[in-house]
């Protein structure tokens, strides 16, 4: 006799943790999730409303068999109903009524667990392989193509593709080097993407939204990397860089804290620790000195955090040198800044700083304002981060495999 067994998914909720940043105007996103061991060891939870006799208490994990990155039935459904992607159109369609999908191009979308719909059909679910097959074609074929645009909408693709492969992954409870692997670059897209679309309008780019996905898979793969099986050759990267994000927050310094002593020693982790105690001690000067060592993709991950810190300068300088004589070069403002000498004067106009004919900064405590939000451009602090992508791609960064490993001096 046949048996129903109704299968359910329910996300876990994060606890998340309010960021500790101790200077005004640091980003309200820097908090970071708690490793949920539940969560991303369970992946899901899963009820039976029937169990099957000698099988009390086991659940069962569905195991996917779709070997295409995008379903069958799902390709038909969403050619039927005129959904298909302009990126996931067979060539020679775009202009038909309704265009055909390209089995090699179309990929499984993110769709919301709803009542009554069942989300764990094997043939609708791929597995681990051909999710990191997903996952590459993301980077190599549409991030990183010089013929797609815009890149604001080449992002809205990659990211909602990227949260059904998670998806996949939540449901089969993908863990080991696979998980690793996807999770390693899933957050070299959102960390690259925070800072190349840090200036675009929000209907174009929630950064909150892009926030939420890169903390929680950060916390995922920090637990990944703390109960599997080493060893993990990429761990020091993501330890500094989960750091450098979360500049400020508790969690994340305890977190490295806890870390081996031959782990936290390392290089990027030591300078990271370097940065986020410059940072709690509102030193902008030794912050943006050492932040002039880290690499393309730790600099992606720092940005966000350099108005706040480039503010705090020209308070303290503000108060400092204030007085009726004194004169501060531009010339070694723009040094201290790491911008260059006409961005220096615009962020100091932009807070009320004087700067006269003769490129001499007048500093004055009385003077110095805090602007509306919507007049400071995140584009304004660029520079310290542009300087360093010279000749790297989007694929070797998001790979990993970059010459991006050797520091600025």
């Amino acid at each position: 006799m046949m048996r129903l067994c109704r299968v359910y998914l329910t996300t876990v909720p994060f606890t998340v943790y309010s960021s500790s940043s101790l200077r005004r105007g640091a980003p309200a996103g820097g908090e970071w999730r708690q490793r949920n061991r539940d969560h991303w060891q369970g992946k899901a939870q899963v009820k039976e409303e029937e169990v099957i006799p000698g099988q009390q208490g086991q659940e069962t994990v569905p195991r996917g068999t779709c070997q295409t990155m995008c379903p069958t039935y799902e390709l038909q459904k969403r050619e039927s109903q005129n959904c298909l992607h302009r990126f996931e159109m067979l060539a020679g369609t775009e202009r038909d009524r309704k265009p055909r999908g390209d089995p090699q191009r179309a990929i499984k979308e993110y769709s919301r667990p709803a009542a009554g719909k069942c989300s764990t059909n094997s043939s609708d679910l791929r597995p681990p392989a051909v999710l990191l097959k997903t996952v590459c074609y993301l980077i190599d074929e549409i991030a990183a193509s010089p013929h797609l645009h815009p890149w604001t909408e080449v992002y809205s693709f990659v990211f909602d593709r990227l949260r059904g492969v998670k998806q996949d992954m939540i449901i089969q409870r993908v863990h080991g080097l696979d998980c690793i692997t996807m999770l390693e670059r899933m957050i070299r897209f959102l960390i690259y993407a925070s800072y190349r679309l840090c200036s675009e309008p929000l209907r174009l780019y929630d950064p909150c939204i892009n926030d939420r996905h890169l903390q929680e898979n950060l916390s995922w793969l920090l637990d990944c990397y703390a109960n599997g099986a080493g060893p993990h050759p990429h761990q020091e990267e993501f330890q500094a860089l989960c750091l450098l994000y979360n500049l400020g927050s508790t969690r994340a310094m305890q977190h490295v804290m806890e870390l081996h002593e031959q782990l936290r020693s390392t290089p990027d982790i030591s300078l990271a620790l370097s940065i986020n105690q410059a940072f709690l001690e509102r030193n902008p000067v030794r912050f943006l000195r050492l932040a002039k060592k880290l690499t393309f993709l730790q600099s992606c991950a720092l940005h966000r955090h350099l108005l706040s810190c480039r503010r705090d300068l020209l308070q303290i300088y503000s108060h400092g040198y204030s007085s009726r004589n004194c004169r501060f070069p531009l010339e070694r403002l723009s040094q201290l800044l790491v911008l260059d000498l006409s961005v220096t004067a615009q962020l100091c106009q932009v807070y009320g700083v004087e700067v006269n004919q003769d490129n001499q900064v007048v500093f004055s405590k009385a003077a110095f304002t805090e602007p509306e939000q919507a007049t400071l451009h995140c584009k304004l602090n660029h520079s310290i981060v542009a300087e360093k992508q010279k000749d790297l791609t989007i694929t070797s960064i998001i790979h990993g495999r970059t010459s991006d490993k050797k520091r600025s001096k």
